[in-house]
């Protein structure tokens, strides 16, 4: 039987930073697909957040490694949907989940993103919770470039229908102008380069 990836890089781990489960290692595939944000990245924008992600919904849109959505959880998040397209990754994931014991309040998607607003999302067939949602966007930084018209439908569409006091939060590179593609919205934007971080509060 063929191993999985992540068992060909035994020292790939990641850090849960800060809350319940701070210090706790988490299995990381290493693969080059999965970009994982940087520990620095990741607690600046769990500063940026702050205590606001306490009781929230999570929705981390490319879960990739799993780090966002568990750190949000270690922090006080209520419950969390991951969205992972890699299969093996998925896997880690799930493992990852089990074994910080947070089964109950995470849930894993193994979907593209783009698909599963299309055809799931957009047509009414997820159902979240009433509670504030805290939504992480944290794709290949290309993705925005390329894919710019779907990833602003997308967040506005999330936008529109989370509930009031829901925070979304994007991480991209500079080459992404958040204030031209979402116009009509104040974010606020840090440099932790090559990583930029845009929050908004609705």
């Amino acid at each position: 039987m063929a191993k999985h990836n992540w068992q060909q890089h035994p020292t790939s781990k990641l850090r849960i930073i800060g809350g319940k489960h701070g210090g706790r290692s988490i299995q990381y595939s290493g693969d080059k697909r999965t970009r994982p944000m940087k520990d620095r990245v990741r607690e600046a924008m769990f500063n940026l957040v702050g205590s606001a992600i306490k009781d929230t919904h999570v929705i981390d849109l490319f879960a990739g490694t799993g780090a966002i959505g568990l750190e949000a959880i270690s922090r006080g998040a209520a419950s969390l949907l991951m969205i992972e397209r890699h299969f093996p990754t998925a896997r880690i994931i799930n493992d990852n989940i089990r074994e910080i014991g947070e089964e109950d309040v995470c849930e894993i998607v193994t979907s593209d993103t783009f698909f599963w607003f299309n055809h799931r999302f957009a047509k009414g067939l997820v159902e979240l919770p009433d509670r504030p949602w805290t939504v992480f966007c944290s794709p290949p930084y290309d993705l925005f470039i390329e894919m710019e018209s779907e990833i602003k439908s997308l967040i506005e569409s999330l936008m529109e229908q989370a509930p009031k006091g829901s925070m979304i939060c994007l991480e991209s590179d500079q080459r992404f102008e958040v204030d031209r593609v979402f116009s009509d919205t104040a974010w606020d934007t840090r440099e932790y380069l090559p990583a930029v971080l845009h929050v908004y509060h609705l």
